[in-house]
């Protein structure tokens, strides 16, 4: 089957935001606007289309990533099907628990629509997510939603952007009224407004400029035009002169501006009210880049030592595509989402998993529309789909032509930072528990499974409460096991914080060869997050070549349990410079274990220290329970760095130790009536206090 959309119709992009920012009905509504479902779910009735897992519609939020194709004609274009553009849309999760799959969907996204509450303006989430796409260099348009309620400030909400996210942040429209008077937007290129009528605001009817907003919108046309002109030297000249740019032009210089993060338009609306998501989809069919906006993906060749190649985004290319997402259907199996970069890919074909080395055979493919599905024989460049029954690709890997092999650049996750107890509830639930935990580890990076050698328990490891929460209960409904989980535990860590050296030997003789290794190690701090490096400093062969990798085996062994209270060591960069060894008795597993004895040793030389995950932490609560809240963040170690206001409500961003917060949701409800909430994400590793150290190594914390 030919290709029916060419590139430059083609659109992949993501919506992301903050919990309850309003991004899931944003997307229930593109579906239903572009024609792909013909009822609007709504989230708080549980029949959305994008949230579609059992546990997603109980607790009213957005878990997994959802992926959906749809096709729209803008507005201006009166139907015209020549200009019908296909819409590949992933929805993301606004959890801090979940930002794995907003991280993941991003790296595979060419643009993205950013939500955000007309009432609260930026809220944390919504900042990591920015920073996600800072990351990845993704074009973006926001979308200031819930524009209707009690509250809701457009000029607010632009005010926290610029402070906090980017002072490129331009409105393309404004707001006719407020709160419960909203009723549609002023469009600041064509200056003209606009109404939302029908039963679900599908008829968008022209009215004039309001009076009393006639002044405003001039002025902020003027200064949209003047920015536009800013990012192109030929219109500044002739804006200079003072000489009429035609609006085809203004576009096209703004849509060149958006692709290369120079401008951020901000458009607003209600989804709920059904006011404004068409003129989204209208943007982001105007202004977010095609596959061909692009510049080529880069990778590395895995046949001759990682020297770079690029692949553009061509049919005629040899195939490219990154797998982005591993999700376990009961009906067909196990579902590689990919994103298919350069050439096409065939039903029947072989592919090479260039990531590690194998080669996959492609069963059947699926364009997915959230959880339903159409199976197709061929998927094009610049596509996202699904293929069925890969038994080696895992997330992040790179699929590419046999003979002509590249390696993307892998997608890097964040350490889990909380641990629970897992144990089967009965004998026949134990044999299923094992695969159960292995396929959800397949689908989430973030999430582990680890055994304690000590009490032969399982531990599962995760982001946060509700992560690991979600998972049990998934565990439960889609694989029938029971289990029985224990109080969370934090993911503690260890490092050092001066440089030392020592020496490991190992030398065994039993009757016959005997086993001979000897080397000499310095250890030294890294900053934080730099995780493990490892230095070769070995001179005039004092040790042979073919012992150093068994004596960085050796190292990371030892790594893995730390010297303070045993848990894992991190941030340290190890050199190995000096040691010998015996022509007939040396061999790789003696070198392992003597490279195991001095880090151990060195380690301990060291000045070694606890590292505890502290949390960033954003509490919204009435003026009234003040003193309470902040009186109780100080007893749990807390340190509050900003208080702000927020109409009457108090907004409190503070930084609090993991391992004080468990049970901190209940605390606050009964703290401020049921008034308060909060928002938690992972900040950073920290040593932890001298007094909480002892308690650690003794047991009484966990």
């Amino acid at each position: 089957m030919p290709r029916i959309y060419p590139l430059e119709k083609i659109r992949n992009i993501g919506i992301i935001a903050h919990i309850d920012a309003g991004k899931t009905t944003v997307s229930e509504r593109v579906l239903f606007y572009t024609g792909v479902s013909h009822k609007i779910g709504e989230v708080h009735t549980g029949d959305t289309v994008m949230d579609w897992m059992e546990q997603e519609r109980e607790r009213g939020i957005t878990i997994t990533s959802a992926a959906t194709t749809a096709f729209w004609i803008p507005t201006y274009e009166n139907g015209n099907k020549q200009r019908e553009h296909r819409i590949n849309l992933i929805d993301t999760p606004g959890h801090i628990d979940f930002t794995v799959e907003v991280k993941r969907s991003l790296r595979v996204l060419d643009g993205a629509v950013v939500v955000f509450d007309g009432v609260a303006g930026v809220e944390p989430q919504s900042e990591t997510n920015w920073h996600y796409a800072d990351e990845y260099h993704v074009p973006r348009i926001c979308f200031i939603n819930k524009l209707d309620r009690m509250g809701g400030n457009f000029m607010k909400s632009l005010a926290s952007i610029h402070e906090r996210l980017t002072k490129t942040a331009i409105p393309l429209q404004l707001p006719i009224g407020t709160e419960s008077n909203f009723s549609g937007v002023v469009d600041l290129l064509v200056m003209k407004a606009y109404e939302f009528q029908g039963e679900h605001g599908e008829l968008i009817t022209e009215i004039p400029i309001p009076e009393n907003m006639a002044a405003e919108a001039k002025k902020h046309r003027h200064e949209l035009v003047e920015r536009i002109a800013d990012t192109d030297d030929a219109l500044m000249a002739r804006y200079l002169d003072g000489k009429e740019i035609p609006l085809d032009e203004l576009k096209s210089a703004l849509r060149r501006a958006v692709i290369a993060n120079k401008i951020v338009p901000v458009l607003t609306g209600s989804a709920l009210k059904n006011k404004g998501v068409q003129f989204v989809l209208d943007a982001v069919v105007d202004y977010l880049p095609s596959p061909l906006d692009l510049p080529p993906v880069k990778g590395t060749d895995p046949a001759s030592d990682g020297a770079e190649i690029f692949r553009s985004a061509s049919d005629e290319e040899p195939f490219t595509a990154l797998a982005f997402k591993v999700a376990t259907d009961p009906y067909v199996g196990t579902l590689t989402f990919f994103r298919n970069y350069a050439g096409v890919i065939r039903k029947g074909s072989y592919v090479l998993n260039a990531s590690k080395g194998s080669q996959e055979r492609i069963g059947r493919i699926l364009r997915m529309h959230a959880n339903q599905r159409e199976e197709v024989d061929e998927v094009y460049a610049g596509e996202i789909a699904a293929i069925v029954g890969l038994k080696d690709t895992t997330t992040g890997d790179t699929l590419a032509d046999i003979d002509k092999p590249i390696v993307l650049e892998k997608i890097i996750f964040p350490e889990p930072v909380i641990g629970i107890r897992i144990e089967p509830k009965t004998k026949a639930d134990q044999e299923k528990m094992g695969v159960a935990l292995r396929r959800l580890a397949d689908e989430d990076p973030t999430f582990r499974v680890k055994g304690d050698e000590e009490t032969g328990e399982t531990i599962i490891m995760g982001m946060g409460e509700l992560h690991l929460d979600i998972i049990v209960d998934r565990m439960k409904r889609e694989f029938g096991v029971g289990a029985n989980v224990g109080r969370p535990q934090v993911a503690y860590k260890e490092t050092i914080t001066a440089e030392a050296e020592a020496e490991g030997k190992y030398i065994k003789q039993s009757g016959g060869r005997g086993q001979y290794g000897h080397v000499w190690l310095k250890v030294k701090p890294l900053e934080r997050g730099k995780g493990f490096e490892f230095v070769n400093a070995v001179k005039g062969g004092a040790i042979p070549q073919e012992f150093i990798n068994p004596v960085e085996k050796g190292v990371k062994e030892a790594m893995d349990k730390g010297v303070v209270a045993h848990y894992p060591m991190v941030d340290v960069e190890v050199t190995v410079f000096d040691g010998s060894f015996h022509e007939v008795d040396s061999s790789e597993a003696a070198f392992k274990i003597a490279g195991s004895m001095a880090l151990q040793e060195a380690a301990k030389h060291a000045k070694p220290v606890i590292l505890e995950p502290v949390m960033g932490v954003q509490i919204i609560a009435p003026m009234d329970f003040l003193g309470e809240v902040t009186g109780d963040l100080n007893s749990r170690r807390g340190r509050i760095e900003a208080m702000n206001d927020r109409g009457m409500i108090k907004v409190i961003d503070a930084k609090v130790p993991l391992s004080e917060m468990f049970g901190y949701a209940t605390e606050i409800r009964s703290m401020t009536q049921g008034r308060g909430s909060f928002t938690m994400e992972f900040f950073a590793l920290e040593t932890v206090p001298r007094n909480i150290e002892q308690e650690i190594i003794e047991g009484k914390r966990k």
